[in-house]
């Protein structure tokens, strides 16, 4: 199952989502500009932008090994996160000015307690981010994002004023609002484009200088307007995780025959569902309004879990899905919280439901591939 165009801004997007430093980053670099790395969906990127530098979300692409990071952290810490201490260790890094983290989990903050002593970044930084999304949690945050403003001013020499914080703010909406677009085409009976490519596009849409992607999905939009939909599917499919960042492991799912419309994953829905209020007086406290009571919260906000399945449940009406997968990264305490009560609440809806355990990356494609045959062969497709 593949996407039908032929699209020059599409072969762009999944030629980023291959590689951690993707031509358009090491465009960037040529020209002197910096490159601050972020871990989890919360990390304040319209900040980094303001501060003249490039927002690049933390992966571990082309990791197949945990040997260095293995020194440093257990066996019971989530291989993503000692997938990307291993990039780190083995100079997949190097070329990052900074460093954030923000306390979303304990494997997050293990790395950030060894990257700090082993890897010669300049600066790293450590927010904290609230577990709950009251108005105090929102001035809580406003005061790490005031913190961290100063501290990347200090760091790059420059001053991040109100009007480019809010310059940066609309970029970033911009590029919010073209993915729900892309998300848009998806609701159709035969949509343009298939999961695993509209992944790469929203993967894309974290490692590049968001004014060049925001203009190369542009070109994508005008690709997909009119081209031929995808028929060639037997269930229309709902993703429901923590990080998924690669193409190949949406492929196995669409290779038999489950196509992916929509998704409530941290490379996906809940990164572009809301916007920062541009009207607002004061740009910080937007972001922290955005940030911990606006956009579509992951477990760690542990006061929001209703609002969570209301938001699971209208993008399954939305998008017309037969049936909903749970993704759970093996160690992961948050989402197996989260999962359990999923199940509960898409049973109540006798909406079909599948939970998986995967590590990150494509590991067990062969069981994968059984277990999903077998669920869309369980809702009689």
């Amino acid at each position: 199952m593949e996407t039908k165009i032929k699209s020059q801004a599409l072969q762009e997007f999944q030629e980023a989502t291959k590689t951690i430093s993707n031509p358009e980053l090491q465009k960037w670099l040529k020209e002197g500009g910096k490159v601050f790395g972020y871990f989890c969906s919360y990390g304040p990127e319209e900040i980094i932008t303001a501060a003249g530098a490039l927002p690049m979300r933390i992966r571990a692409t082309g990791v197949d090994s945990t040997e260095l990071a293995d020194a440093y952290l257990s066996s019971i810490n989530c291989s993503f996160c000692r997938r990307a201490f291993n990039a780190g260790l083995d100079g997949g890094y190097d070329f990052l000015e900074g460093a954030i983290w923000l306390n979303n989990c304990d494997h997050v903050r293990r790395i950030y307690d060894n990257w700090r002593r082993k890897i010669n970044t300049p600066m790293s930084h450590q927010m904290s981010l609230p577990k709950t999304s009251t108005d105090a949690q929102v001035e809580w945050f406003r005061e790490e994002l005031e913190i961290f403003k100063d501290k990347m001013e200090k760091q790059l020499g420059v001053t991040i004023t109100d009007d480019k914080l809010w310059e940066a703010i609309k970029v970033h909406n911009e590029t919010r609002q073209l993915l729900r677009e892309l998300y848009e085409l998806r609701k159709a009976d035969n949509p343009p484009i298939s999961g695993a490519d509209a992944l790469s596009v929203i993967v894309a849409s974290t490692c590049m200088p968001r004014t060049v992607f925001n203009s190369k999905i542009k070109e994508l939009l005008e690709d997909l307007k009119g081209a031929e939909g995808i028929k060639d599917y037997r269930a229309r499919i709902m993703l429901l995780g923590s990080i998924l960042d690669d193409p190949e492991y949406v492929k196995v799912i669409e290779n038999i025959g489950g196509l992916v419309v929509t998704d409530s994953l941290c490379f996906g829905t809940r990164i572009c569902w809301a916007d920062v209020d541009e009207k607002a007086g004061d740009p910080l406290t937007a972001l922290a309004k955005f940030y911990i009571q606006e956009k579509p919260a992951c477990p760690r906000a542990f006061d929001q879990q209703e609002i969570r399945a209301k938001f699971v449940q209208g993008l399954a009406d939305d998008f017309k899905v037969d049936g909903v997968i749970g993704l759970r990264m093996v160690m992961c305490d948050l989402w197996a919280g989260e999962l359990y009560m999923t199940d509960i609440d898409l049973k109540a809806s006798n909406v079909p439901y599948l939970q998986l355990e995967r590590e990150y990356g494509v590991v067990g494609a062969g069981q994968l591939r059984t277990r999903v045959q077998a669920f869309i062969e369980s809702m009689g497709k």
